[in-house]
């Protein structure tokens, strides 16, 4: 399945299992009514701050948005995750590729690899979600300087650096070089 229609099939579910209209999800995102419907149909590259202020009105992760289908012939989701089939995503703004490394089957963990840009900014307007969020970032290769809330940290290869996911977060790489890291995220219901 195409990342846009997978995209596109999550973030209906989500919307549909809260019984929202695209007009709620509109006035609690600050989305627009016709880019989420674009976006459902498939015909929208969004960026990742819009799908930020998506997930963060329906109260899940970011990394929700990209989670697999479930199997069609009724089967529970598979616990393995094979390189081939993981999702991957570039947002269109800042050019950052996103792999979701974690399996289909449900898990309170979920695994991101990024590979982030040099110069490149992208930030997050993150605020309280129904469920509680808390994450980690392993910088695997290169600089990551990472503002969470009013503290900025620089984060170095090999540093890690957690954080809940209730207050502005923004990614930069300050370098000319490009960073890798792995965002892992584990999440828990309220």
């Amino acid at each position: 399945m195409d990342i846009h229609t997978n995209i596109a099939r999550r973030l209906r579910e989500l919307r549909d299992a809260k019984g929202w209209s695209l007009e709620a999800l509109a006035e609690r995102s600050s989305v627009s009514r016709s880019n989420i419907s674009l976006i459902e149909r498939g015909e929208s590259s969004p960026t990742a701050v819009v799908l930020d202020k998506l997930a963060t009105a329906l109260g899940v992760s970011l990394a929700s948005l990209f989670e697999a289908a479930g199997d069609d012939a009724g089967q529970a989701p598979s616990p393995h995750a094979a390189a081939r089939d993981q999702a991957v995503w570039t947002d269109p703004e800042s050019g950052y590729v996103r792999r979701n490394l974690s399996p289909p089957a449900w898990s309170p963990i979920q695994l991101v690899e990024v590979h982030f840009p040099p110069g490149q900014r992208v930030a997050y307007d993150t605020s309280l979600r129904d469920a509680e969020i808390y994450q980690q970032v392993w910088v695997l290769e290169g600089t990551m300087e990472m503002t969470v809330g009013e503290r900025v940290w620089r984060l170095e290869t090999g540093d890690c650096l957690a954080m809940r996911l209730d207050c502005p977060i923004v990614y930069r790489n300050p370098t000319s070089e490009p960073a890798r890291y792995v965002v892992a995220l584990c999440r828990t219901t309220n």
